[in-house]
């Protein structure tokens, strides 16, 4: 039996294709999650030896999801599967623990070579990505500290995909007042008093795609 994999991808016939490649290089695709939030929970649950992440998904982009799915389940490697090629992104995938780093432009044999190293222990880069962000990173060169914490960086995605306090509300669990409580802490935090402006800086930051 070959390496036990949990995907994520929101797009279920990329999803769907990316396992039969997968099966066909000798890895076993033990589930598959539609978005971060579920990723999370399945990682919890199947203890995979890896996750292969799509960073843009909805109600939890990849990178959140992989920065919770390493307390959770510290074993499971996480590869990172992005479009983004920006030294921005692949410092803070690396100062999050995210183990791989794959552009999606690459063969299949890159991803599965990423996942074997990544299992192992190691950190693989896809070749794409400029090496500046390597150096960067063994030199301990951190990206600014992000103000928000797990749930805020949570609450902004939604908002930023259009949700309503009412609707944010109920996907998380919590009381509208709740809701709106992180809302406004996201603001003051971040120095931007409306919506147009957080959506402008999640895409920015690659919290949604463009």
């Amino acid at each position: 039996m070959g390496l036990r994999i949990l995907l994520a991808d929101d797009h279920v016939v990329g999803r769907q294709g990316l396992r039969v490649l997968l099966d066909q290089a000798g890895l076993t695709v033990v589930g598959e999650a539609s978005d971060g939030d579920e990723a999370v929970r399945m990682a919890g649950e199947l203890r995979p030896d890896a996750v292969v992440l799509d960073l843009a998904m909805p109600r939890l982009n990849g990178l959140d999801a992989a920065r919770e799915i390493i307390k959770t389940s510290p074993r499971t490697a996480t590869i990172l599967l992005t479009l983004y090629t920006e030294d921005r992104f692949v410092l803070a995938a690396l100062q999050a623990g995210i183990r791989a780093y794959v552009v999606k432009t690459q063969a299949v044999e890159e991803l599965v070579r990423a996942i074997e190293e990544a299992a192992r222990g190691e950190v693989y880069l896809s070749p794409i990505v400029s090496r500046a962000a390597v150096h960067a990173y063994l030199a301990n060169s951190e990206p600014p500290k992000d103000p928000l914490t797990a749930r805020e960086r949570e609450v902004l995605q939604l908002i930023a995909e259009g949700k309503t306090t009412k609707e944010i509300a109920r996907i998380l669990s919590v009381s509208a007042k709740t809701a709106e409580s992180h809302r406004g802490r996201i603001m003051e935090k971040l120095g931007i008093h409306n919506t147009a402006g957080l959506v402008r800086y999640s895409v920015r930051h690659g919290v949604i795609q463009p």
